[in-house]
């Protein structure tokens, strides 16, 4: 498994494609559109200057035997600046799901983490995705919290 920056024309658009996946996924967690929308605005303007990237983002590809078959989103930025990284995303490509890849991206984002002089990883799944939630308790990922929501309506 081999991590690699994204080409700038690859990350713009696969960041195009994240933030509508990602606003699916808020609207399936619960979220109101308006409130999916404003989540979105305010992550955008904590994680981008224009439409760079702001330091200590890294978006990786996600490599198996030099084919692309995932991306990987972390984040050294910590405003604690305890040296805890941030897993903003992470994707294995559908054709390669079910392989095992997802626990070998896991893996080397710590060795990365850990390379880079992080001494901690966190990252936030939502309620619905119970194989990743499995991955993660597999890999002893600690929960930290929890959110829960009831409809009424």
């Amino acid at each position: 498994m081999e991590l690699k920056e994204k080409s700038d024309a690859d990350l713009k658009v696969w960041l195009g494609e994240m933030w509508v996946g990602y606003r699916e996924e808020l609207l399936k967690a619960g979220m109101s559109e308006e409130a999916a929308d404003q989540n979105i605005e305010r992550n955008r303007s904590q994680l981008f200057v224009g439409e760079a990237l702001v330091e200590g983002q890294f978006v990786l590809d996600v490599l198996e035997q030099s084919e692309r078959v995932g991306t990987l989103w972390l984040s050294s930025s910590s405003p604690q600046n305890t040296g805890e990284w941030y897993i903003y995303d992470i994707v294995v490509d559908e054709a390669h799901r079910g392989k095992g890849l997802g626990r070998l991206t896991m893996l080397a984002a710590e060795d990365f983490v850990a390379a880079h002089g992080g001494t901690r990883i966190a990252l936030n799944v939502f309620g619905p995705n119970r194989v990743a939630r499995s991955l993660y308790e597999s890999l002893d990922y600690q929960v930290r919290a929890v959110s829960m929501f009831k409809d009424l309506a």
